[in-house]
């Protein structure tokens, strides 16, 4: 893979899924399914995949690819792939709260090397470049000329202070109860992978995930956020987070400014 060609397919892919996914967003009405694990799926997260899929599959035809519309259907195992998901966070979609995302990332020996994440309802777009470095990019976004991009790193977190993001529809009383665990100046919620991006940019400090994820969830935004300075590990012993997981679930986890003093699970 070449890193500079990946950068510019993946951000255009995710600019053209971002317009398909806000007609429908802006609609009167649109179809919600529920699928076998009883997780949402709309028109919108079909239209996006579908869209995306074919542009990767053109562009880098010998890499495999996973996306989460087409899981059930995924036999082969790699430690190097590309992986989707085209609408992440359809129960903001739904309540149409906004905090949704696409996620297009490439994973290397199981590391998330590289990833864009764009939140179209928030105008809001962040990517790692060629080199690893994460960059949030300016709207209006042009499909064929990057606006004005500003470099992003983690912040110096003050452990006395510690900003917090958690999960908008997943916070549930364990999240709470290791939060508690921290000197917390603040507390968010945010939906789908924003979270990680709020961490890469310095707006939180800390991202504790104690609920079911799956690879394609978390792989765009911990890209970026390694690409700002960040880390992601494991909630039970703190080791890295991989991918190439068996069925691509992930464990709980941890995203973080490599500052905070983490605590045990």
């Amino acid at each position: 893979m070449n890193y500079s060609d990946f950068v510019p397919v993946a951000r255009r892919l995710a600019l053209e899924a971002g317009d398909r996914i806000m007609e429908i967003y802006n609609s009167d009405d649109f179809d919600v399914k529920v699928k076998s694990d009883d997780s949402p799926v709309t028109e919108a997260d079909e239209a996006a995949d579908a869209l995306i899929s074919e542009g990767l599959r053109k562009a880098f035809p010998d890499v495999l690819l996973v996306t989460e519309e087409q899981a059930g259907s995924h036999t082969e195992k790699a430690d190097t792939f590309l992986i989707v998901d085209p609408l992440d966070g359809t129960k903001e979609f739904v309540h149409r709260r906004g905090d949704f995302t696409v996620n297009i990332a490439y994973v290397e020996n199981g590391v998330p090397t590289r990833g864009v994440v764009y939140a179209p309802a928030k105008e809001r777009m962040f990517y790692t470049l060629a080199d690893g470095s994460a960059v949030e990019e300016a709207g209006p976004f042009d499909k064929d000329t990057p606006g004005a991009l500003s470099p992003i790193r983690v912040s110096e977190a003050d452990n006395g202070a510690l900003m917090v993001v958690a999960s908008k529809s997943h916070r549930d009383q364990a999240t709470d109860d290791y939060i508690n665990k921290y000197a917390v100046k603040d507390s968010k919620s945010a939906g789908s992978s924003l979270k990680f991006c709020l961490v890469a940019t310095g707006e939180a400090d800390l991202y504790p995930r104690v609920g079911r994820t799956m690879e394609w969830d978390t792989a765009a935004g911990h890209a970026v956020l390694q690409g700002a300075g960040g880390k992601v590990v494991r909630f039970d012993d703190h080791s890295p987070l991989t991918y190439g997981k068996e069925g691509y679930a992930n464990p709980f986890f941890i995203a973080y400014a490599p500052g905070v003093d983490l605590k045990p699970a």
